[in-house]
């Protein structure tokens, strides 16, 4: 058995369908999106602008309100750091406990800058409590951040129900959809979201590349700039545009608009397979995050007794991991483990499997049969 790849909530591999659509614009076609005066430059504006399409009807938007950055974290900067610095009267903002710690850093970040944010409890299913929300808005609340599936636990939250409590108090509504983006369907007009941010390495595409939704109507959303020189994408994002990236961002948004529905049931087969794997030999294992609400690919386990840690060295030929690939360098336990009410024992007991689309019934059948007997010896060795 080669090495196994079961941490696509990190990253995925790249579709090679992707990698097709972007060698022309690491070879030949290398124009600059900006220059204006020559085929070289037309030719590079007019495949970031097919791609400023295939982004949009991902996600039900228009390509005019499609703004290219290096991946969801500096879309959220802009997101939150800009809706902030345009905000001149309202500091207040509302996200929740398990949040991305991008959200988390710059909600900090906007604390020492004279903002007020309250970071709500979930449930011990990871889901948000709707009443909570609602008592926690006040009269200069100007913003709610949710991560719409959650990069740990795989767990969905409510987005369509908080985007009517948003649209009811006239909030700005952001999502984090970095996870749920190309994997469940999302229509931000339906929805009611104001901005939303993603990567394109998490459905296929290439590392350095994302995009930001910014609404321009009912109602337009004014952002100020936090990155500066050249005026690039609209003059929300300076900077000479990498064609290469953009182009493998839109592809990757294409395929995945098309094997949405039947990638997601072939990816729930192999989840339950594995977890049923697991609970028929490891019957007291823990799962963390809500099942009925959580993505297809994604299983968090707790196995008691353990540690996560030795149980991956233990199996270096499949990829896994204890959490988020932000903070796996981290000893603390899990801050979105924490927030379920898991204790430190249990969260370092827990192990995150990610299936993705280039997974197969045979990986998960070896993966079953590695893990129980690691997980078994060292409970032998426990004892």
């Amino acid at each position: 058995m080669n090495k196994i790849y079961l941490d696509n909530q990190a990253t995925t591999p790249l579709d090679p369908a992707v990698l097709d659509a972007m060698m022309p614009y690491l070879t030949h076609k290398f124009g600059n999106a900006a220059s204006r005066s020559h085929a070289f430059g037309w030719e590079a504006e007019e495949a970031v602008d097919i791609a400023r399409e295939q982004v949009a009807n991902l996600i039900s938007a228009t390509p005019q309100e499609i703004i290219f950055t290096s991946g969801a974290t500096e879309s959220i900067n802009l997101a939150l750091k800009g809706s902030a610095k345009t905000e001149s009267i309202k500091k207040h903002i509302i996200t929740f406990k398990t949040e991305h710690k991008a959200v988390l850093d710059i909600c900090e970040f906007l604390e020492n800058s004279g903002f007020e944010v309250t970071y709500l409890p979930v449930n011990s299913d990871g889901l948000i409590d709707l009443d909570k929300l609602k008592l926690a808005i006040r009269e200069d609340t100007f913003l709610v951040s949710v991560l719409h599936a959650n990069n740990e636990i795989g767990v969905i939250q409510p987005i369509a129900e908080i985007g009517e409590i948003c649209k009811n108090n006239n909030l700005i509504f952001h999502i984090d959809a970095a996870q749920s983006v190309g994997k469940i369907p999302i229509d931000v007009e339906k929805m009611n979201i104001h901005l939303l941010s993603f990567s394109a390495h998490k459905i296929y595409g290439p590392k350095g590349c994302g995009a930001l939704y910014l609404r321009r109507k009912n109602p337009r959303i004014e952002l100020t700039a936090i990155i500066h020189g050249g005026g690039h994408e609209k003059g929300f994002r300076s900077g000479t545009l990498a064609v290469h990236n953009i182009v493998g961002l839109g592809k990757a948004c294409e395929i995945s608009r098309e094997l949405m529905d039947d990638e997601s049931i072939q990816i729930s087969l192999l989840r339950d397979k594995l977890l049923n794997g697991l609970k028929s030999e490891i019957p007291n294992l823990r799962i963390n995050g809500s099942m009925d609400n959580r993505l297809a690919g994604n299983l968090n386990v707790c196995f008691p007794s353990t540690k996560s840690d030795s149980i991956m060295m233990s199996m270096r030929d499949i990829a896994l991991s204890s959490g988020s690939a932000c903070t796996s360098a981290s000893i603390q336990p899990s801050h979105v483990l924490k927030a379920l009410g898991l204790n430190k024992e249990q969260s370092h007991a827990s192990i995150r499997f990610g299936i993705g689309r280039f997974n197969t019934e045979t990986e998960i059948e070896y993966t079953i049969e590695k893990v129980v007997k690691t997980v078994n010896r060292f409970r032998k060795v426990a004892v």
